[in-house]
């Protein structure tokens, strides 16, 4: 029997689903003529735009036909995910198809998120049904876990990794645009405890990297109005440098609520030190961030051994994140 959380999720869908095409109907009405008469006959660039138009046309009816076809793919109850998903572990393939085919509108719900950032939302989608398949191989029924909770991170994680590939200027590796990030996230944490913005030289001594590491990412980075040039300003601000791409609008920050309601079970399986070298380092659990020298002298240790027990802290919880099928990156900044 499905119970009614289900039936009520299975409405919410479908009207997420005529959402996205009265969106995509509204982005593709057509000025009618003012004059009801006739219409004038079409100069060449007239001839140009209808022809454009109609390429725009056929993408719109390409998506509202794929629309269609994932809206008759009923939702899976929690008793059917442990079902179809014990099953695909097993190598049953069609078990493997029904788990990917009830969420291919969880796919579609995520990449609506993501239009107007460079990619069609086809190929939004397209991407994001990679990480729906990757999520539905990985995923263990026996944890506990809604599959949509698992699922959402693996989706958002190969749009944004395809964002990062494919509408960049200058192509950066995909680990170079992550220690950018990782930059930005530092300067926001800092900022936030000084009376200034962070230079290179105070982010760096932040992360415990060579300044020189600092400098050659932010050197890499498109954002730079004089990335041509060999030598950067040492003190040049980050946040004047680099643009925060990151920030998470608020559907992400919804999803990532979930996630962050087991962080309290993932801590604990760290000891006492571990666990508050880590809340105090990244500010969780209520914690503000504190540097390296704060941390040490509320737990009574050097810098350098609150260094050694971060590493040590963070190795073993991105194992644990890991397993949950959640990036530790995302979830740590």
């Amino acid at each position: 029997m499905v119970d009614k959380r289900d039936d009520d999720s299975a409405v919410d869908e479908n009207v997420e689903l005529k959402g996205v095409d009265e969106e995509l109907k509204t982005r593709s009405s057509w000025p009618e003529d003012e004059d009801s008469g006739s219409k004038p006959a079409a100069t060449a660039p007239q001839e140009n735009a209808e022809s454009s138009w109609q390429s725009v046309e056929t993408s719109l009816d390409a998506t509202r036909l794929y629309l269609n076809e994932i809206g008759f793919s009923p939702l899976l109850t929690a008793e059917q995910e442990v079902y179809y998903s014990r099953l695909a572990q097993k190598g049953d393939e069609a078990a493997r198809k029904k788990m990917i085919e009830s969420n291919l509108r969880l796919v579609v719900k995520i990449a609506r998120y993501y239009m107007k950032r460079g990619l069609a939302f086809l190929d939004l989608i397209e991407e994001g049904n990679l990480g729906l398949i990757h999520a539905v191989e990985k995923f263990d029924p026996e944890r506990g876990f809604r599959f949509s909770t698992y699922a959402t991170w693996w989706i958002r994680q190969t749009i944004e990794r395809a964002l990062m590939n494919q509408t960049r200027t200058i192509r950066l590796p995909v680990h170079v645009v992550k220690q950018i990030n990782s930059y930005q996230k530092a300067a926001r944490r800092l900022a936030q405890t000084l009376d200034h913005e962070p230079s290179a030289e105070e982010v760096a001594e932040n992360l415990d990297l060579p300044l020189k590491d600092v400098q050659n990412i932010l050197g890499l980075s498109e954002q730079l109005s004089t990335v041509e040039s060999a030598n950067l300003d040492k003190d040049k601000m980050l946040q004047e440098t680099v643009a925060d791409d990151k920030q998470l609008d608020p559907s992400s920050v919804l999803q990532m609520e979930e996630v962050q309601a087991c962080l309290h079970d993932w801590l604990a399986q760290l000891n006492d030190k571990q666990r508050q070298v880590v809340e105090q380092r990244f500010g969780l659990n209520g914690d503000d961030v504190a540097t390296l020298e704060e941390v040490g002298e509320r737990i009574g240790v050097t810098r350098e051994r609150v260094r050694q027990i971060q590493v040590e802290a963070l190795k073993k919880l991105r194992k644990i994140l890991e397993k949950e099928g959640v990036s530790g990156d995302q979830l740590l900044g």
